[in-house]
């Protein structure tokens, strides 16, 4: 008889996601391994969705909400982490080895928690994991977002606690949800997704996209990459690569101006040398050896500099 599995706790920024809500929710719910506890922090939502949290939270013990004043507007990237971060420090993380953050606009399937958490209790290094995302098509066809191996994604990422405390958090800028991973594997941790069918899971919001339109997300995702600071090189070769995905074309034309765009105006980037340093030459690597051998070789060379932290539940 295999061990239990340990708790795990869940955070849930979100904001007018009524359209999206209900199917997410019942979707946590089905879960063959729920959450100990899902803390959904609402950052002022204007339609239905407070509705839609009091009425499961009422029939679940184990979901809670924390409500936030409405701002007047979304805000992504920055305005998602303050809202984690909000619900954070109210959580009391420290008594869970696991957490989540999770938005509000997926679809996982029955064993999504429980095979991802089996996986990070039989691999110590493992820090942050997720299954891969797809969206319906405009003739209901399934499409993948395309995500590499070597990342969790930003809709949802499982997280060792000791290895989150470990990077020191989420960066409160566009990009987060890269520089974690690039920070969890410079630690010498692991960062990975699968692409297990029983992981699969529908974004009802296709990565990308934003309030205004799918082009401004893919904008805001190039700036995002230089506030990092992935290489020009890199950065073309990836934009290339999504323009063979829904939007074609001008989906990767998108993401190489915003990039373009915040070098000219020589915006702000991220303040870690050695970090950026890191970057680049692991993507020249990606370059030249391909992504997977690249990650590969990088995870093989960095176990020597890892040290895992003392856990603890309580």
């Amino acid at each position: 008889m295999s061990a239990p599995l340990p708790p795990y706790l869940l955070i849930t920024p979100c904001r007018d996601e009524a359209a999206y809500a209900r199917r997410t929710l019942d979707s946590v719910v089905a879960q063959t391994h729920r959450p100990a506890c899902w803390l959904i922090v609402d950052d002022g939502s204007s339609d239905e969705t407070p509705q839609l949290l009091a009425e499961y939270a009422a029939k679940h013990s184990w979901i809670r909400v924390l409500r936030r004043e409405n701002r007047g507007h979304r805000s992504v990237g920055p305005g998602v982490i303050d809202a984690f971060y909000a619900g954070w420090e109210v959580a009391e993380p420290e008594r869970y080895p696991y957490f989540a953050k999770f938005d509000l606009d997926l679809d996982i399937p029955p064993r999504y928690f429980e095979i991802l958490l089996a996986r990070m209790e039989a691999e110590p290094r493992l820090a942050t994991c997720s299954g891969k995302p797809w969206f319906r098509g405009p003739n209901g066809e399934r499409i993948s977002e395309g995500c590499g191996d070597e990342m969790s994604v930003g809709m949802t990422k499982l997280y060792r606690r000791a290895a989150f405390e470990q990077i020191g958090g989420f960066v409160r800028e566009v990009m987060w949800d890269g520089i974690d991973c690039h920070r969890a594997r410079q630690l010498g941790w692991r960062a990975e997704s699968y692409g297990d069918e029983e992981l699969a899971f529908e974004h009802l919001r296709p990565m990308g996209s934003s309030q205004k339109s799918i082009y401004t997300g893919r904008v805001r995702h190039g700036a995002g990459q230089h506030f990092m600071g992935t290489g020009f090189l890199y950065m073309s070769a990836s934009a290339l690569f999504r323009m063979l995905h829904p939007p074609y074309v001008l989906g990767g034309l998108a993401m190489e101006w915003g990039w373009l765009k915040s070098f000219f105006a020589r915006k702000k980037r991220y303040a870690d040398p050695a970090f950026r340093r890191f970057l680049r030459r692991y993507q020249l690597a990606c370059l030249v050896q391909g992504k997977r051998r690249a990650t590969r070789a990088l995870d093989e060379r960095q176990a020597s500099v890892w040290r895992p932290p003392q856990e603890s539940t309580s």
